[in-house]
């Protein structure tokens, strides 16, 4: 009897039976048994779920990125604020002072 062996291959029902063991079956009427060895595995395998996590991640750190340069931004854009209206002073239009800041002296 010749020895094949194919590796399994998913979603084909049978692998190949070679030409003289079922010309032999064919002639004496005996059964051919195929065997095909299955892994045992269920579900998916955990690397498949790596990829869209990274991508999430990714997309996480990103947005945490965003929302600390729009902080500093303000922070400065406070910063400056405050410093201009410390130098300028009272600020008076038309006989009506506004005064931004009182001085600490």
């Amino acid at each position: 009897m010749t020895t094949h062996r194919d590796p399994p291959v998913p979603g084909i029902t049978a692998p190949h039976i070679p030409a003289d063991d079922y010309r032999r079956a064919e002639a004496t009427g005996a059964p051919v048994v195929i065997v095909v060895h299955a892994d045992g595995r269920t579900g998916r395998p955990a690397r498949e779920y790596l990829f869209p996590l990274a991508i999430a991640g990714a997309g996480i750190l990103g947005v945490f990125g965003l929302i600390a340069a729009f902080l500093a931004l303000l922070d400065f854009a406070v910063h400056t604020a405050l410093t201009i209206g410390g130098a300028a002073g009272p600020i008076g239009i038309g006989g009506i002072t506004l005064r931004l800041f009182r001085n600490t002296h």
